[in-house]
């Protein structure tokens, strides 16, 4: 059974099907208002600036979907029995409308492997928007600056994506609303008409069933467009009520600033262009203490260091993914890395591996790089004796 969304002004509608033996859910804060936020500033690629943000309307009262999964063949079943296995990368835009791919369907062939192997669900952060819309932030009358970025590709490409393996695409992040109301809610339809599941809007959670059990998703960023990290109270309360409804709660954060000297944790309010983009680590503990069981994270387009919070991961950022122009590939920020968590179906942590990825000097993903003992001394230099143990495998283990 799915309970469906009820976006203002159409009637809800039943999403496609998941992998075989998923199913998804969701709580969903209503959008409201269609003009541009308020207060919003340039955006840059990975590695020269973000793009920024503001206030949007008010959102209305939560509203709910649920539905069966079919239609994708079953995956690799490599957690035991009561445990799931959970892939997740970083920050991912496959070219910018109209510089795109010249073989988009075959983009991320030699990263496939990578994730879903062995991973019941694959998450990734859509740092942009699946839209036609043409009115973007960056347009004169919205933005004075020339190093404005918005990015867009078209709705067809959410299938890409799916192809590739993944099950969940995140929205909270600076580029969601690009294209403003419209190409938000555009980018949110793409993704169910593929088949996947979304999260990251204001008053989200996404439920997603596997092998019985329920893992809820909660994403937060900086911005009041999306569920914002911002407003700790609201965004506790969020957590407590996705841990009241699934045993697995994967919180993620876009947080932190940007660019390849932005790799450290720094255990305090971090700014990017005059934006706040959040305390990460005060964040992600209190996550935890929440109800949180993982907690994932990217936004600096850079890899970060990983920590254990009363016996619970947080990978403080995996870098970019993918992308096709869209992102810086010098120096630390050719390093990218695709995690795989399992956890029990009461959220304990079990096992979690780092793949890394490097990228071509367009942003396209390969295996490889060095980002896993670049992560082991991330996490040594910036948390001591609560870092994760990184073996040279790529394995992690707990301090």
């Amino acid at each position: 059974m799915r309970r469906n969304a009820i976006w203002p002004g159409r009637h809800a509608s039943v999403l496609p099907g998941l992998a075989a033996g998923l199913t998804v859910a969701a709580t969903v804060g209503l959008l409201a208002g269609c003009g541009p936020p308020a207060g919003s500033s340039g955006g840059h690629p990975a590695g020269d600036g973000g793009t920024a943000a503001g206030a949007r309307p008010g959102l209305g009262p939560a509203s709910h979907r649920a539905g069966a999964g079919k239609g994708r063949p079953s995956r690799t079943a490599a957690a035991g029995p009561g445990a799931v296995t959970i892939s997740a990368v970083g920050d991912m835009m496959l070219g910018n409308t109209p510089d795109l791919p010249p073989d988009p369907g075959g983009y991320l062939d030699a990263v496939k492997p990578i994730l879903d192997t062995g991973a019941q669900i694959v998450f990734g952060n859509l740092e942009g928007t699946l839209t036609t819309a043409t009115v973007s932030k960056c347009h004169p009358s919205r933005h004075g600056e020339q190093d404005c970025f918005a990015f867009r590709d078209p709705p067809a490409y959410a299938r890409y994506f799916r192809d590739a393996g993944f099950t969940v695409l995140n929205d909270a992040n600076n580029h969601s609303f690009d294209f403003g109301a419209a190409g938000q809610a555009q980018t949110v339809e793409a993704i169910h008409a593929a088949g996947l599941a979304q999260t990251g809007l204001p008053g989200e959670i996404t439920l997603v069933s596997t092998h019985g059990i329920r893992v809820a998703f909660v994403a937060f960023a900086p911005y009041d467009y999306d569920a914002s990290l911002l407003d700790v109270a609201a965004a506790r309360a969020l957590i407590q009520r996705a841990a009241g409804e699934a045993g697995v709660v994967v919180v993620y954060m876009h947080a932190g600033a940007e660019g390849a000297n932005a790799d450290q944790v720094t255990g305090r309010e971090e700014y990017y262009l005059g934006e706040d983009r959040g305390d990460a680590e005060a964040f992600a503990h209190m996550a935890i203490d929440a109800g949180a069981s993982l907690v994932i994270a990217s936004g600096p387009h850079v890899v970060r260091g990983m920590q254990f919070f009363k016996r619970h991961l947080i990978a403080y950022s995996l870098g970019n993914f993918a992308g096709y122009g869209n992102f810086g590939t010098s120096g630390d920020l050719d390093l990218g890395a695709a995690l795989h968590v399992t956890l029990s179906s009461a959220g304990r942590f079990e096992r979690a591996r780092i793949y890394p990825i490097e990228f071509t000097t367009q942003g396209q993903p390969v295996p490889g790089g060095g980002a896993v003992p670049f992560i082991a001394r991330l996490s040594a230099e910036d948390f001591g004796r609560s870092a994760a143990r990184i073996l040279p495998s790529g394995a992690v283990r707990a301090p």
